[in-house]
């Protein structure tokens, strides 16, 4: 049975080659965690698509669902769920986000 919900999450998350659901805006983002995500994402300067969930119920939801994982924010990279605000934190302190980035930006040029 397909999940209406979830096929739109996937064509998201399909569309670009890095996308974080938030809440808030990268900008103005609503929570703590969303900001630091967010801040570490315009601290390395490629391009990335970001969804504020509080705008969408079923997509807050639905994305807790979809990546199994039970908070937002979520990171996704080439289509993959790298994780949340700790998960994001740690890699980029090791350099191991940097380089998802880079390879991701560059497909998606």
């Amino acid at each position: 049975m397909s999940n209406p919900i979830h096929e739109r999450i996937e064509q998201m998350v399909a569309s670009y080659p890095i996308i974080l659901f938030m809440k808030g805006t990268p900008d103005a983002p609503q929570c703590g965690f969303s900001s630091r995500v967010a801040m570490v994402l315009k601290d390395h300067g490629k391009p990335f698509a970001s969804f504020d969930v509080l705008s969408d119920p079923d997509i807050r939801q639905g994305i807790k669902d979809y990546a199994q994982w039970p908070t937002i924010p979520q990171l996704y990279i080439k289509g993959e769920f790298v994780g949340g605000s700790d998960i994001v934190s740690e890699m980029y302190i090791s350099g191991e986000l940097q380089t998802m980035l880079n390879e991701a930006a560059a497909e998606g040029e």
